[in-house]
C-alpha cells in the first residue's frame, strides 16, 4: 500500500487547486483510520495552523484544511526517510527524528512546515505539524527515470539472487501473491490523477508484496547467514527502487494539480 502522507499530499493538493471537494479528502483518509486528529509539534506551528499543541485536545483534519489554504499552500510534496536517506528533512530536529520513526512524511517546503502521521490507537491517526525552519531540497525526479530504476532494479535483484542460488521455490506463491494484492489498502485518487503515476504505483505495490512474501520466507533458500545476508542485500536495491519511485509518483500528481491550476486562474 502506499502512505497516509501519499493520501494527503495528493487529496489536499487536488482541494487547494479546485480539482477535489473538501469531504472528498476527508472521505479518503478514512482508508487509514476511523478518526483522525492534529495537533501541533511547537509554539511556532500552533500559531501558524491555529491548532493546539500535543497533549492538548487535538484539532480535527477539517481545521488542517483551512490552515493549509489560510497559509497560501499550493501542494505537499511526500517524503519516506530511512536511515542513510533523509532527503528532504532539512537536517536534524524534532521533524526529522519523527518522519525517521514512521517512514512516512509529507513537507509544505514553501512555507517551512512538514507533518507527520502516526497511528497512536486502533482506528486513530494522528497528524502533528512541525515547523521545519529549513527544509530539505528534494531534488525532482522525473516519473520515467523512476520507472526505469525500478525496471533496472529488478533485474539486478533477479541476476544477483540467480547468481547466489538462493532464491527459494516455495509452494503456492502465485496464490499468496494475489492474495496480499487483495488484502493491500485500496486507496483513492482524484479525478484526474495522471496515470502514469497510478500505473507507476500500481507496478510498485506489486513489487512490494513480492518483496513482502520475500521477507516473510526469510532465509528463503539459503544455506546459511552469510547466503540469507547476500541475499537481504540483493534485494535492498529493489526495496529503495519502490521507495523511490512511490515519491516520484505522488510528487509527479501533486505537481500535476499544482499546474492545472496555474493555467487556469
Amino acid at each position: 500500500m502506499c502512505r497516509p502522507s501519499a493520501t494527503l499530499a495528493v487529496w489536499s493538493s487536488a482541494w487547494l487547486n479546485g480539482a477535489a471537494a473538501s469531504d472528498d479528502v476527508l472521505d479518503a483518509l478514512l482508508v487509514w483510520g476511523e478518526a483522525h486528529d492534529v495537533v501541533a509539534a511547537d509554539a511556532a506551528a500552533a500559531e501558524a495552523f491555529e491548532l493546539p499543541l500535543a497533549f492538548n485536545r487535538a484539532a480535527t483534519p477539517v481545521q488542517l484544511l483551512l490552515a493549509l489554504r489560510s497559509q497560501g499552500a499550493k501542494s505537499m510534496q511526500l517524503l519516506m526517510p530511512v536511515p542513510g536517506d533523509v532527503r528532504g528533512l532539512g537536517g536534524g530536529g524534532p521533524f526529522a527524528e519523527a518522519a525517521l520513526r514512521t517512514g512516512d512524511a509529507a513537507l509544505l517546503p514553501d512555507l517551512g512546515y512538514g507533518l507527520v502521521p502516526e497511528a497512536i490507537a486502533e482506528g486513530l491517526m494522528r497528524w502533528t505539524v512541525f515547523s521545519v525552519p529549513t527544509p530539505g531540497i528534494l531534488e525532482y525526479r522525473p516519473l520515467g527515470e523512476a520507472e526505469h530504476g525500478l525496471t533496472d532494479a529488478i533485474r539486478a535483484s533477479a541476476g544477483a539472487l540467480q547468481t547466489l542460488d538462493v532464491a527459494s521455490e516455495r509452494p503456492g506463491v502465485r496464490a499468496e501473491l494475489s492474495a496480499r494484492l487483495r488484502a493491500a489498502t485500496d486507496a483513492p485518487w482524484p479525478a484526474g490523477m495522471p496515470g502514469r503515476s497510478l500505473r507507476v504505483l500500481q507496478r510498485s505495490e506489486e513489487i512490494s508484496a513480492i518483496l513482502a512474501i520475500a521477507e516473510a520466507d526469510d532465509p528463503g533458500g539459503a544455506l546459511s547467514a552469510s547466503a540469507a545476508s547476500r541475499r537481504a542485500e540483493a534485494l535492498r536495491p529493489l526495496t529503495e527502487a519502490v521507495r523511490s519511485a512511490r515519491c516520484a509518483a505522488i510528487n509527479e500528481a501533486v505537481r500535476v494539480f499544482a499546474d492545472q491550476a496555474d493555467r487556469h486562474p
